[in-house]
C-alpha cells in the first residue's frame, strides 16, 4: 500500500556472508526543497518532506515568532515546481507581518552556517519568556507513550528514515504525530497542526524520536510546552536553554529508563 510521504526505488542488495547481490526494492521518505514565500518575500529554502504543509506553514510562522497566535495565519498554498521542489506561499494578517521584513533582511547577511553577523547571534540566543506553569506528568505516562509510538509513525515504519513529533496528553495518550526527514520539521508540522485544531500546546507534553537540539528546546519554550521528551541525548546548549527558561526536559528516552535534566 502506497505511503504518503514515501516512494520505493531498486537497489542492489550485497551480503557479508558469501551469497551473491541481488536487487532489491525499498522504500524511501520523501526529502524535497521546499520554498516559503511569506506575504510575498521569500523567506527561506527547507529541506522537508512534502507532506501537511498546510501544518507546517502555521507550526514554522509560530516557531519563526512571525506570529503569536494561529489568528494571525492567514493562508498556506503548496504547489509542485519543477525539479521536484514545493512552494509554500503564506499570507500573514497585517499585525502578524510585523516581524516579517526585518527578520528577511537579516536572513540576507547570513552564511551557511545560518548563524553569521553580530545580530543574528543575538536573535538566536534571545532571551525568551520562561515557562510558569508545571504540568504534571508522570514517568508511567511519558513510558505509556514511548510504547504506542511506534504504532503512529507509518512513514518511519516504511522507511526507517522518518522523524515523528508526537502530543501527548498528561496521561501519555497520543493525540497527534507528525513526520518529517528533519526533526525540525516534524516538530513544526505538529505545532502547526495543533493549531489548526484548536489545541493548546501548553496541555500536554511533546515526544520526539530526535536528538534534543538547542533549537528543538526553543521551539518547545516558545510553543509553552512545559515537559519535552526525546529519545535521544541532549546538547549541552540545550540543557542550558530548558533550565534556564523553566522547560522540563527528559532524554534518553528508552522503554525502561529516562534521564530529566
Amino acid at each position: 500500500m502506497p505511503i504518503d510521504g514515501a516512494r520505493t526505488d531498486d537497489f542492489l542488495e550485497h551480503f557479508s556472508d558469501g551469497r551473491p547481490q541481488r536487487e532489491a526494492t525499498r522504500a524511501l521518505a520523501l526529502e524535497a526543497p521546499v520554498a516559503i514565500e511569506i506575504n510575498g518575500i521569500g523567506y527561506a529554502v527547507m529541506m522537508a518532506t512534502p507532506t501537511d504543509l498546510a501544518d507546517y506553514a502555521l507550526g514554522f510562522c509560530l516557531s519563526e515568532q512571525l506570529i503569536a497566535s494561529p489568528a494571525e495565519f492567514v493562508s498556506a498554498e503548496a504547489s509542485e515546481v519543477q525539479h521536484g521542489g514545493w512552494m509554500l506561499r503564506i499570507q500573514l494578517s497585517s499585525k502578524g507581518a510585523g516581524p516579517l521584513l526585518e527578520r528577511a533582511r537579516l536572513r540576507l547577511a547570513e552564511g551557511s552556517c545560518g548563524l553569521c553577523g553580530i545580530e543574528s547571534l543575538e536573535q538566536v540566543l534571545r532571551p525568551l519568556e520562561a515557562i510558569k506553569a508545571a504540568l504534571a506528568v508522570t514517568d508511567d505516562a511519558v513510558f505509556r507513550a514511548l510504547a504506542a509510538l511506534n504504532e503512529h509513525q507509518p512513514l518511519g515504519a516504511h522507511t526507517r528514515a522518518a522523524h515523528a513529533a508526537a502530543f501527548c496528553t498528561p496521561a501519555g495518550e497520543i493525540v497527534m504525530v507528525r513526520e518529517d526527514v528533519g526533526r525540525h520539521n516534524a516538530f513544526d508540522k505538529l505545532l502547526g497542526g495543533l493549531g489548526r485544531a484548536g489545541i493548546d500546546p501548553a496541555t500536554g507534553f511533546v515526544l520526539l524520536t530526535a536528538r534534543c537540539s538547542f533549537e528543538l528546546v526553543q521551539k518547545a519554550i516558545i510553543a509553552r510546552v512545559s515537559l519535552l521528551v526525546t529519545i535521544s541525548a541532549a546538547s549541552s546548549l540545550a540543557v542550558d536553554q530548558a533550565r534556564a527558561h523553566g522547560l522540563r526536559l527528559m532524554t534518553l528516552a528508552r522503554p525502561d529508563s529516562l534521564l530529566e535534566s
